[in-house]
């Protein structure tokens, strides 16, 4: 909810003490609550260039992350404010505020390189401050874009013929926004106006010289332009010509301000509010407050254990919790919707198993929308032997209060019978015909208004062979009827009671093939489903390799252009790969049906367990199951006998 993601303070999300990172529980438990998709902007920069200012003014206010006047660092670690997103719907803007890099006052550099990376793995848009103009000592401070390659890992275990890691950065790396402050130069180019985004990219362009100076500043160039496909600058007047009041600024009306910096600095929060994205991870999957918390948990302490933080084994973290979690959402919703629309007992089974399916079809339905990169269907399988174990418990209860439910109304129809019995009433002439009418009128009372009931045929039939003794005694002690009719009349009550239990056999069996039907329709939800959810993920895979290989053909053509042709024909290699990627992930709805005819065998041999098939049938099952030509849409028309 909205007033779950409302902050009045910022908080200290990741504590830097003593060099060492601690995420703050207080902060995990605000994230924990937030089940919005979340915008996450960090911004990040040297000390004392007043990143802490941008950040209020993203807030809506012009207090909250502590401002120093000093030339102490005010900021420790990473802060953070969650607010509405006040363009985006049911979004929450989470805001995060970083210590200022190249504190003197710090003992490990590598700290500040942490900090930048943790930065970059968590937000959705990267903001990079800086002072005065973009220049090589601009570029040359930031020189911790050219360590993400040994900061972060984008796969736990590639193989050794794999590309190296950071091709695939640009996939899952944030939008990069540099903001310029006290930008005292004209924004012109050759004696012609340019726009800031102009000028940006005119910055940079890689410099020709062999020099390390220029090395290292064409890294940073490099490494911005290959790792953020989208990038964006803004730069700022000074706010006010009064160097006196500029370290306290923040305490300044705005209509005291520069009028151009406070249009330079609405037009940021602006750009802010509409274009900044969802925080997403690879293959489309969106970042909920508390998927945000657990991404900060696991990097965090990958860090101090001195290893390398991963996207691969933070997505297998949040895949273990999130699928764990939508697994009992699902679970859950299919109990309650089911304790609200049945009412115990049913008059029929096919109506429980009705209200049965529309309940599973919601269920499952909660689990695809919070489920993800459930890939061996491990998840999904639990939610099928979940819901299939609720299933056989309503069942149960629904016979057991079936069979009370008749056996009372059964009872309450016999006492005529039984008190008759007991003042002899039928031991006299003609008194088996008096029983037998007497039975009659019970048994069709008794169908006409509780025939229906799942157990109605199983229990008048326990009362009929409870009364086989009774009915031949009576017929035994009638002394109006002849030796030859009684035995007649006694092969005639066998026969019938037979014939009784044959019917009650036929309704089991029918109960039975009902039940497999069912069975057969939650196969098919849960493969339509399932097929849903692959391809939309397959597009979603597909638009982001896409997206990766346009950047990396524009980055070609640009080094192509600017005289880097090494550089360019380097690229090749990855360029190639990438669209290798792409046509198998075109190619991918032939491997579909596979994928789904394993899980069809997984799920089912859930299903029918219950009934004590062999896997070898469960596999007949499955093929009479499936349209070969459509990729595993079930045969709604065919459906496995009773006893096979």
């Amino acid at each position: 909810m909205a007033s779950e993601s409302t902050m009045k303070t910022p908080i200290c999300l990741v504590e830097n003490r003593n060099e060492q990172l601690m995420v703050n529980s207080k902060a995990l438990r605000i994230l924990h609550k937030i089940c919005q998709p979340v915008v996450v902007v960090a911004i990040v920069g040297m000390f004392r260039t007043g990143k802490s200012y941008l950040m209020n003014h993203l807030t809506g206010q012009n207090h909250g992350f502590p401002l120093g006047s000093t030339v102490q660092s005010e900021t420790k670690g990473i802060w953070m404010c969650c607010v509405p997103h006040p363009t985006k719907p049911d979004h929450t803007l989470v805001l995060l505020d970083t210590e200022g890099l190249g504190d003197v006052e710090k003992g490990d550099p590598k700290n500040d390189s942490w900090i930048f990376a943790l930065a970059v793995l968590l937000s959705s848009t990267f903001i990079y401050n800086s002072m005065g103009t973009i220049n090589h000592q601009a570029l040359e401070q930031l020189h911790y874009v050219t360590e993400l390659t040994q900061l972060i890992r984008a796969k736990s275990d590639p193989t050794p013929d794999e590309v190296e890691d950071s091709t695939e950065f640009v996939s899952f790396f944030p939008d990069f926004v540099w903001t310029v402050r006290d930008f005292t130069q004209e924004l012109t180019l050759n004696g012609h106006p340019i726009t800031e985004d102009e000028y940006l990219e005119n910055a940079l362009k890689l410099i020709s010289g062999e020099n390390q100076k220029i090395q290292n500043s064409n890294m940073s160039r490099e490494c911005i332009r290959y790792f953020f496909p989208r990038r964006k600058c803004f730069v700022f007047d000074r706010p006010m010509n009064d160097r006196n009041h500029v370290s306290h600024f923040d305490e300044v009306p705005q209509n005291q301000l520069e009028r151009t910096f406070v249009v330079q600095s609405k037009n940021f929060c602006t750009y802010v509010y509409t274009n900044a994205k969802t925080k997403t991870l690879r293959g489309g999957i969106i970042v909920t407050g508390n998927r945000l918390g657990t991404l900060v948990e696991t990097y965090v302490n990958a860090i101090n254990k001195g290893t390398i933080p991963c996207l691969e084994d933070a997505v297998t973290t949040l895949v273990q919790c999130e699928n764990s979690a939508a697994v009992q959402k699902a679970a859950d919703h299919y109990s309650e919707q089911m304790a609200q629309r049945v009412e115990f007992p049913t008059d029929t089974l096919q109506e429980l198993l009705e209200v049965h399916a529309a309940c599973e079809r919601e269920a499952i339905a909660v689990f695809m929308e919070h489920s993800f990169k459930d890939d061996k269907h491990e998840f999904q399988k639990k939610l099928v032997d979940t819901i299939q174990r609720k299933k056989e418990t309503l069942l149960l209860q629904n016979e057991e209060d079936s069979k009370e439910y008749c056996q009372y109304h059964l009872n309450l129809l016999l006492e005529p019978i039984m008190l008759s019995e007991s003042r002899g009433a039928f031991s006299v002439p003609e008194g088996h015909s008096f029983y037998l009418h007497a039975r009659k009128m019970v048994e069709e009372h008794y169908n006409r208004m509780y025939g229906k009931h799942v157990k109605a045929k199983e229990v008048l039939q326990s009362f009929l062979k409870s009364q086989s003794d009774l009915e031949l005694s009576i017929l035994q002690s009638d002394k109006a009827l002849i030796d030859g009719i009684k035995a007649i009349e006694a092969e005639r009550a066998k026969r019938e009671a037979a014939e009784k239990e044959q019917e009650l056999l036929r309704q089991q069996q029918k109960e039975q093939q009902e039940i497999m039907e069912s069975q057969k329709r939650s196969l098919q939800e849960n493969i339509v489903q399932l097929k849903e959810k692959m391809e939309r993920e397959r597009e979603n895979i597909l638009r982001e390799q896409e997206r990766v290989l346009e950047h990396k053909l524009k980055v070609q053509k640009e080094l192509l252009m600017e005289g880097f042709k090494e550089k360019s024909e380097r690229l090749n290699k990855e360029i190639n790969r990438l669209k290798e990627e792409i046509e198998i992930s075109k190619k991918t709805p032939s491997i579909l049906s596979q994928i789904l005819d394993a899980a069809g065998t997984v799920f089912l041999a859930v299903y029918f367990s219950y009934f004590f098939i062999p896997l070898k049938m469960i596999r007949a099952v499955v093929y009479l199951f499936q349209d070969h030509d459509n990729y595993q849409r079930l045969d709604a028309t065919s459906s496995p006998s009773v006893g096979h």
